[in-house]
């Protein structure tokens, strides 16, 4: 099993800044790539930004420029960086994460493929 958490949510003013967590843990043998999606009210979720085990990294046209993601080698641990927000930011961000399983005699050998979804966080922005 794989659990998928995110944090850093929050209510901010246009302009301002917010950081977001999503840390996955549980039977992993290896991740391949993590990610944030938002869905407003309203609209279908939407990739926000990637990054692939590689450090290649992709953003939606409405973000680049304010925000960035990031990844430590080594951990499970993605983060969306959010500057300058604006009004039309505010939605509930998904983390998506997807890699390999464990395999059943353990670790040392890739199970089968999986991909897991954070419960969302809030973000909003308004005066």
């Amino acid at each position: 099993q794989v659990h998928v958490v995110e944090s850093g949510g929050g209510s901010v003013q246009p302009g301002g800044s917010l950081r977001l967590s999503c840390a996955a843990s549980g039977s992993i043998y290896n991740i391949i790539g993590m990610g944030w999606y938002r869905q407003a009210p309203g609209k279908e979720r939407e990739l926000v930004a990637r990054v692939d085990r590689g450090g290649g990294s992709y953003y939606a046209e409405s973000v680049k420029g304010r925000f960035t993601i990031s990844r430590l080698n080594g951990e499970n641990t993605v983060y969306l960086q959010m500057n300058t927000l604006k009004p039309e930011d505010t939605a509930v961000y998904y983390c998506k994460v997807h890699g390999y399983y464990c395999s059943a005699g353990g670790c040392s050998v890739p199970g089968p493929h999986f991909e897991h979804w954070g419960q969302g966080t809030l973000v909003t922005a308004s005066e």
